[in-house]
């Protein structure tokens, strides 16, 4: 689940009466807090800080706890900012500054210096925000009374957020064969991708999963054909070409079960010894928090896994998908966004069809998928791209919506969006933004969730939506 450490500031000027009174207030909020928090993170309190020493041991032990996704940071008195910055030097994980106080209201009738001495997060918190702000340390502030809903709402994000980029810092990511030939955006630094976001890219060997595959017992593949047709609806009679999916799934699942795998692309130009091309296999795999990305993009497997981690337990779908075609007619346009095989079930909106079809790519036997229509309501898309000297992620508001007319010939899995604040626009900016044909949609995130990512993780954001004008196209392009 995720451990935050609570971390309070204060010092010993005030008195012993003071700091006591501190630690009650802190482990009272430290209390309330773990309750909000209840299925998403435990938040542990840590000794108050009234020294330099006790800074470095708390924070030293938050860096060093691998339960650890992030800390919260509140002064609840004056806590002089210097005696901070050794601690906040050994810090490697993500921070928030709760600035907040114990008390909502003002006691105006008794208010005096000794209650104005201890509820004093306007002036420490200002102190503390210095030495953040000096030493140039990537954090989120949530703001107002720590009970409101709005600033619980705030943690809430942040505890997600850290527990998607602790997810990241472990992530490994296989790549079986490499990028598809003569393609540039979904190429991408492997080496800065693990500096910047953790991931270890390797390459593996298509060859890898049939050798296993040649070794999978009957019993595993009745046992994934049954976990196939628990789950879709079976609508084809060319059962063979599904069980073929079901050992592929089989073999690639053991695969990256033994090696700590998360996430994985692969390319249709390198499938030497395979019969068909992964489909069903594939889609299945993603229901499980596998990342994926097709044509050897590592960066959108990497972060599909992790915006699905980021997305639990929240409504809504999350995946890989790719930008295939529009429907122009004026004032109306919309995207049907699919791919050959492997959209992810989560964005079907009734139960998905196996059927078997020839596939125009590939040289292969035709191979099984889920066929289903989309999902409709409020979303983002959002893809990753390596700018040569930075990574840019690119977020998009966009309202995904029922398919105007049946498509009894396109036997994919499909959704149509509609991109905003309008087709112009949104596309525009899309494109001068270098957006990549590949992204994930999702209709659990937003862009603040996406924003907060960026941040903590230092990368280059655009975003796009209804506040996207005209004249904001050649920033854009400019950046």
């Amino acid at each position: 689940m995720g451990k935050l450490y609570f971390v309070v500031g204060s010092q010993d000027l005030y008195g012993d009466e003071c700091l006591k009174q501190v630690a009650a207030d802190s482990k009272e909020m430290a209390e309330f807090l773990n309750e909000k928090l209840k299925g998403i993170a435990e938040v542990e309190l840590l000794p108050t800080v009234e020294t330099s020493e006790l800074c470095i041991s708390n924070l030293r032990k938050a860096s060093n706890d691998d339960d650890c996704v992030g800390v919260v940071t509140w002064m609840h008195t004056f806590s002089p900012a210097k005696m901070w910055i050794k601690g906040l030097q050994e810090l490697r994980k993500p921070l928030l500054h709760l600035h907040t106080q114990a008390n909502e209201k003002l006691p105006y009738d008794s208010i005096d210096m000794d209650f104005m001495n201890l509820n004093q997060a306007a002036h420490g918190d200002r102190e503390y925000a210095f030495i953040l702000a000096r030493m140039g340390i990537v954090h989120e502030v949530a703001a107002g009374f720590y009970k409101h809903a709005n600033v619980i709402a705030k943690i809430k994000r942040f505890a997600e957020v850290a527990k998607a980029i602790a997810f990241s810092r472990k992530l490994k990511v296989a790549s079986f064969g490499n990028n598809m030939r003569e393609v540039a955006v979904t190429d991408g630094d492997r080496v800065e991708s693990q500096i910047r976001f953790g991931w270890e890219c390797n390459y593996y060997a298509v060859g890898d999963i049939v050798d296993i595959a040649s070794k999978v017992t009957k019993e595993e593949v009745d046992a994934k054909m049954k976990e196939y047709t628990d789950k879709y609806t079976m609508a084809t009679d060319k059962v063979d070409a599904v069980y073929e999916q079901a050992k592929y799934e089989v073999a690639i699942e053991k695969f990256l079960t033994k090696n700590k795998i998360g996430a994985f692309a692969d390319t249709f130009q390198d499938l030497h010894g395979l019969k068909q091309l992964p489909g069903i296999a594939v889609q299945n795999l993603m229901t499980k928090g596998i990342g994926f990305g097709p044509e050897g993009d590592y960066k959108i497997s990497a972060m599909s896994a992790i915006l699905m981690k980021m997305a639990e337990g929240r409504e809504g779908a999350t995946g890989f998908i790719e930008d295939y075609t529009y429907d122009l007619t004026e004032g109306e346009e919309l995207e049907l966004a699919s791919h050959m095989l492997e959209v992810p079930p989560a964005f079907a909106a009734t139960k998905p069809e196996i059927q078997v079809h020839p596939l125009g790519i590939g040289g292969k036997d035709d191979p099984a998928r889920l066929v289903f229509d989309g999902v409709t309501g409020d979303g983002i898309q959002v893809t990753m791209v390596d700018m040569g000297d930075r990574f840019r992620i690119i977020c998009a508001d966009i309202e995904l919506v029922k398919q105007p007319k049946p498509m009894p010939k396109l036997p994919v899995a499909r959704i149509m969006y509609r991109h905003k604040p309008d087709f112009n626009i949104g596309t525009s900016a899309w494109c001068y933004a270098g957006g990549a044909h590949h992204s994930v949609v999702s209709t659990a995130l937003t862009r603040d969730d996406i924003a907060m990512f960026a941040r903590l993780t230092g990368t280059e954001l655009i975003t796009i939506g209804d506040d996207t004008t005209e004249a904001d196209l050649q920033k854009f392009f400019m950046k």
